[in-house]
């Protein structure tokens, strides 16, 4: 698949709105007939556009009321050292997304736990355990401004934007 039209950028945006919309419903939003809908979703997905679908959590609503960026240095940078460092965050369910970066630091972890303490635990009695790791540095959020799982596409053409309430 080598272009997108704008129809398949409508239902790709229409999808991160709404992934559990039906193809009749997509079908009306966006101008096309749900077969359609159907064979474009099928093929957005077997070109690998559409990774997975989820049903997104609200934190509070499961208990999760602190949310912290750590910031994480390691020792040494070989392929070893940051290799077992990836295995172990991987495995770290308080660990939502993990960065390799630029700047002082190496990684930058968004991590949830449900309270300061369990935050403190976690950091003191595991991340901080890991093998290889020198420093490790955290900003706790205080309000959540904006959370989004939407991906921009305007930089793929003209998409027009429903509104969500």
């Amino acid at each position: 698949m080598n272009e997108l039209d704008k129809f398949d950028l409508q239902l790709l945006d229409e999808l991160q709105a709404d992934g559990h919309a039906s193809n009749a419903a997509l079908a009306e939003r966006i101008h096309l007939s749900p077969s359609q809908v159907s064979r474009r979703i099928q093929r957005l997905e077997q070109a690998g556009f559409i990774e997975r679908y989820v049903a997104l959590l609200r934190p509070a609503a499961v208990g999760l009321g602190v949310t912290a960026f750590v910031n994480v240095s390691l020792e040494r940078h070989g392929e070893a050292h940051t290799d077992a460092f990836t295995d172990a965050v991987r495995g770290m369910d308080e660990v939502l997304e993990c960065f390799a970066i630029s700047g002082e630091a190496d990684y930058l972890l968004r991590v949830m736990t449900p309270t300061l303490p369990a935050l403190s635990d976690f950091m003191l009695h595991r991340l901080m355990r890991l093998g290889g790791v020198r420093s490790v540095k955290s900003n706790i959020a205080l309000t959540e401004l904006k959370r989004s799982t939407r991906l921009p596409l305007d930089h793929l053409g003209a998409v027009p934007r429903a509104k969500i309430s």
